[in-house]
């Protein structure tokens, strides 16, 4: 069935162009369009469509979203504008719009937002996951790459995975990818961006249902190039295309660790136990969090390759470190590296395995955490 679309666009050059592109797609049918919001409110009784796109640049179309969505309950509203605005996208979910498109648009992304926001609708409240560890070999790739499965599977949304580790990162490598962009070009690329050509950046799992990853940079000299800002941006609009984003840090601390923290809804800090300093890299590092006013609620701590892996260890490592521990998880490495070496994930090969129960019940309390950190954008 052909899609019926009603189009508002202020700009009469712009309303000819974006015309053009809809009649030009297959599939879709313009019935009507209109430069003022309100003649199409006042003539909502002669159509029926199910797509409308809205002129959002025009001051108090924001504010009629509400009347759209209840003259027209069976048709997706997807807002235009020239920009992208963070502030924006919250707003309009909230009022009741689907998506969100940043024009001109071509054929192939109009169609891509419609199919990606059209019934589910973007995604609001969007649970930002950062996951940092004082030093290196902490497990921090292994446990994102299982837990992103997890959650995908259980929770059945979409899930997004940004390799921040920006020198070093090997998500690529674990899930066996060959990325043509990479994080570097989506932070580069941002200022013109939407949702939808964001999406394009990050590669899918071939063995994985809603898992999309953005790699980390394909050389160790690309990480300069990677603004600060941009990357807060980034993070920003990725919210607004996957339920859960994880993002893998670099161990220690630096402008885009301290970012994506200070951008998370909550912050994991990771330690493998082994030589006996972890439980110290780990008050130490806990002491970088203690000037946000949550963040005993917010900051949570993961110890990795823990034998025994037991509850009475958990509450050993809690005693030392004066602090909850959220999670631990036991030494699988043959597991893990088979699992790997097949482009699959060892909570999905072995689910019945210490490891993969232990990652499944931390995917299980995230889940049950719907928090919104919308209200955070500056």
């Amino acid at each position: 069935m052909d899609y019926q679309v009603i189009l508002i666009e202020n700009n009469r050059l712009m309303l000819e162009r974006l015309s053009s592109v809809i009649r030009a797609t297959a599939g879709f049918n313009l019935i009507a369009r209109y430069q003022q919001a309100g003649d199409a409110l006042g003539q909502w009784a002669m159509f029926k469509p199910n797509i409308i796109l809205l002129d959002i640049d025009v001051t108090g179309n924001l504010g009629l979203i509400p009347e759209f969505a209840s003259a027209f309950p069976e048709a997706a509203l997807l807002c235009v504008s020239s920009h992208w605005d963070a502030k924006d996208a919250a707003q309009i979910v909230k009022a009741g719009a689907k998506g969100y498109l940043v024009k001109p648009f071509t054929g192939e992304e109009f169609l891509e937002a419609v199919q990606t926001f059209g019934k589910s609708g973007m995604a609001l409240g969007s649970e930002v996951l950062a996951f940092f560890s004082p030093k290196g070999k902490s497990g921090k790739t292994t446990l994102i790459a299982n837990l992103a499965m997890s959650l995908a599977n259980k929770s059945g949304e979409a899930v997004g995975i940004i390799d921040a580790d920006l020198q070093f990162g090997d998500m690529a490598v674990f899930f066996n990818l060959e990325p043509k962009s990479t994080i570097m070009e989506a932070t580069r690329d941002i200022k013109f961006l939407s949702p939808i050509t964001l999406n394009s950046y990050f590669v899918e799992v071939p063995e994985a249902e809603n898992i999309h990853v953005l790699c980390g940079t394909k050389k160790p000299e690309y990480a300069e190039m990677v603004d600060v800002a941009s990357f807060e941006d980034m993070v920003r609009m990725a919210q607004s295309l996957f339920r859960y984003v994880l993002i893998d840090l670099p161990p220690g601390f630096n402008p885009i660790s301290l970012a994506a923290s200070e951008l998370s809804t909550t912050t994991y800090v990771m330690a493998m136990v082994g030589g006996g300093y972890e439980v110290l890299h780990m008050k130490r590092a806990l002491g970088i969090f203690e000037a946000w006013p949550d963040y005993r609620s917010r900051v949570k701590t993961i110890f990795t390759r823990v034998s025994p892996c037991t509850d009475e260890e958990r509450r050993i490592l809690e005693q030392e470190l004066g602090y909850p521990v959220s999670a631990i998880l036991p030494n699988e490495y043959l597991l893990v590296s088979a699992a790997a070496n097949n482009g699959r994930m060892a909570v999905d090969i072995q689910p019945d395995t210490p490891l993969s129960q232990n990652i499944n019940r931390l995917s299980e309390d995230i889940m049950g955490r719907r928090r919104t950190r919308w209200g955070a954008q500056p």
